[in-house]
């Protein structure tokens, strides 16, 4: 199978998806002349013109709200955040308008639309331009949120995101960009809201999304020089949450560590740990224990950052905690 970028798997399922269904367009800042901010969107206003591919000026509220409109009259608009950071100046039109525009119109009006850019830290970009706002939107009855890991899931999540009725958080993250992976030539669609076991084992379950998933790997292959199996589970989207699978293999592993970008209070390593607490507490050996970032604003400063975000030492040391061993 052919190996292809993270920023070429997401490029693909648009392209794919703009050729299937003439309703479909990509509009944000610098997606069309300059071919996107993350070179996403590469070649696609070559093939799909301006009509299509719409640059749009530093607004995000103003682009924001067209695109609702544009999902209200029937269309189904990609708006791309260069940032979600930037989803800030725009966020009374995602959640008071696109996730509650079915709901208040008795369902006269279904808001088919994607939001889709980088989330999280991307490396000295210090606290404005850092932040994970996962939790947030997946607070939003009416919203879907998709954080995926690697090339192949990004592709088949955003094809099943496009086609969906409903609005759909889509965030990436702009150090995976480059990220290579497997991806089939053929077509493939991947459910929202179905948790993916990236690797069995017995001792303990990992559970973690998006480019944290890296901190799992190297975690695990670490724990395993230690005799330790561990299983790590991608939840690839964070609402609809894929309880089951974590669930299912807590009940079979008896320890449990979510790893997450995002500040610690109410972040969706809280809601999955209340969960887990709630319909497999009898299957539990120890409690479940959470790697978040530090409750700080993310510094400028590379050791800082270091020091604050979730990495593969503090998830081994939370891995041994919970199974109590040194």
């Amino acid at each position: 199978m052919r190996e292809i970028q993270f920023r070429e798997a997401l490029g693909e399922a648009m392209s794919e998806e703009m050729r299937r269904d003439e309703k479909v367009f990509l509009m944000g800042e610098e997606v069309a002349e300059y071919n996107g901010a993350y070179k996403v969107s590469q070649g696609m206003l070559d093939e799909f013109g301006p009509n299509r591919v719409i640059d749009t000026p530093i607004a995000e509220l103003g682009f924001a709200g067209v695109g609702v409109g544009a999902a209200m009259n029937g269309l189904r608009p990609i708006i791309e955040f260069m940032t979600f950071n930037f989803s800030l100046v725009a966020i009374d039109q995602v959640i008071n308008s696109a996730a509650k525009m079915m709901s208040m119109s008795g369902g006269q009006f279904n808001i088919p639309m994607v939001f889709r850019g980088p989330t999280g830290n991307a490396g000295m970009l210090s606290s404005q331009h850092s932040q994970n706002f996962e939790n947030w939107y997946a607070n939003t009855p009416g919203l879907k949120v998709v954080v995926p890991s690697n090339p192949y899931d990004a592709k088949g999540l955003l094809k099943s995101s496009i086609r969906d009725n409903d609005p759909v958080i889509f965030m990436e993250s702009e150090l995976m960009y480059g990220d290579k992976g497997e991806v089939p030539e053929s077509e493939y669609l991947i459910p929202i809201g179905s948790a993916d076991i990236k690797r069995e084992g017995e001792d303990v379950t990992i559970v973690s999304f998006g480019k944290t998933m890296k901190v799992l790997y190297e975690a695990a292959d670490e724990l395993a020089k230690d005799g330790i199996s561990a299983e790590l589970i991608d939840m690839r989207s964070v609402r609809p949450l894929d309880y089951a699978t974590v669930v299912n293999s807590v009940k079979k592993t008896n320890r449990l560590v979510i790893v997450e970008e995002a500040w610690p209070l109410a972040a969706i390593s809280s809601e999955i740990t209340y969960h887990v607490q709630k319909y497999a507490f009898d299957f539990l050996d120890a409690p479940v224990h959470r790697v978040n970032s530090m409750d700080v604003p993310l510094p400028y400063a590379p050791t800082l950052i270091d020091a604050i975000l979730p990495n593969a030492k503090r998830t081994i040391e939370a891995v041994k905690s919970v199974m109590y061993v040194s």
